[in-house]
């Protein structure tokens, strides 16, 4: 780590945080050529791999406004929103592997929103798996109903 003062190739950790939400350590460090302190943050790099084949960084904030829009007009709060998208960054990062197919991610997000709200899970999965007679919207109904009961 080099220093952002003096450029020296090296530093020392004083103090090391997890960050509240644990996706991040938070360091203290200090450069032992001119004794000036700053801090750093490490996170682990997820990306995601796009069906175009285009690998972007992972983003909470994209997963957000892609239910939003499912979300629209239901009593859905921004902090609900908030706890869905770090639910399906925590399930993708348990998964272990550094790159992840947008298609799994929009798996991860299905059963947090059908626990959170079955009418935005409806929109958004008819668009997401592609629905396209009323038989899908039966089907996905009779499938809601039945873990209801379970």
């Amino acid at each position: 780590m080099y220093c952002p003062f003096c450029r020296f190739p090296d530093s020392r950790v004083t103090d090391s945080r997890t960050s509240d939400d644990g996706s991040s350590i938070r360091r203290r460090r200090q450069c032992p050529e001119c004794g000036m302190r700053f801090s750093t943050t490490e996170t682990a790099s997820l990306t995601v791999v796009k069906r175009s084949g285009v690998i972007e960084a992972f983003s909470r904030d994209k997963i957000v406004s892609g239910v939003r829009k499912a979300c629209q007009g239901r009593p859905v709060s921004e902090a609900d929103l908030a706890m869905l998208a770090q639910k399906v960054e925590e399930t993708v990062r348990s998964s272990g592997a550094s790159q992840i197919e947008a298609h799994d991610i929009g798996l991860a997000i299905l059963e947090p929103l059908r626990l959170l709200d079955e009418v935005a899970f409806m929109r958004f999965a008819s668009v997401y798996q592609g629905w396209e007679s009323l038989e899908d919207f039966e089907t996905a109904i009779s499938k809601l109903r039945s873990n209801r009961e379970h």
